[in-house]
């Protein structure tokens, strides 16, 4: 049987906690996209250095790096942070806000589907928002590319009327 796993921290804190610059410019990102807290976007943070050191490492490895990227451009394609001409150098300019931009609670708030960023996170942890049909209950889901149109209504809720069951308006 064995003991069970020993879970890991899936963000990283920084080194020096009380930098007054880095917490103001993290209190208008948390602000921006309607973030709970400062952990999760340390969680964005973390996702964002695994594919830029992913690209540092193969730019090291010259031509046969190259070869080697064609995994890593599939990936980020796929999570919708590049294009199909995305080169690996590209890969370093990406940014904290191309991660939030891409999680589920940022796309039903631009799609229409929540007045605004805390309500959009609200409907998705009280289980009212689905990817092509299946309920997601989690706001950081970095929604890919091919199930962002499918994202609609799990239950019937009409957002105009305070939140009362009624007719959802068509996923687009």
């Amino acid at each position: 049987m064995g003991d069970p796993r020993t879970l890991k921290k899936k963000y990283e804190s920084p080194r020096k906690l009380w930098d007054s610059t880095r917490i103001a410019e993290e209190s208008g990102l948390i602000e921006e996209y309607g973030l709970k807290n400062t952990r999760e976007l340390w969680k964005a943070k973390a996702q964002l250095g695994k594919v830029r050191r992913e690209a540092r490492k193969l730019l090291s490895k010259g031509e046969q790096g190259k070869a080697l990227a064609k995994q890593l451009l599939d990936k980020v394609v796929r999570l919708g942070l590049g294009t199909e001409t995305t080169s690996i150098e590209d890969l370093l300019s990406l940014t904290l806000r191309d991660i939030l931009e891409r999680r589920l609670q940022t796309q039903v708030f631009k799609k229409g589907f929540a007045k605004s960023l805390p309500q959009s996170r609200q409907l998705i942890k009280h289980g009212f928002i689905s990817i092509s049909g299946k309920k997601v209950s989690v706001p950081g889901y970095v929604v890919p590319v091919s199930q962002e149109k499918l994202i609609g209504y799990y239950k019937a809720i009409d957002i105009n009327s305070g939140g009362g069951e009624g007719k959802a308006p068509k996923a687009s």
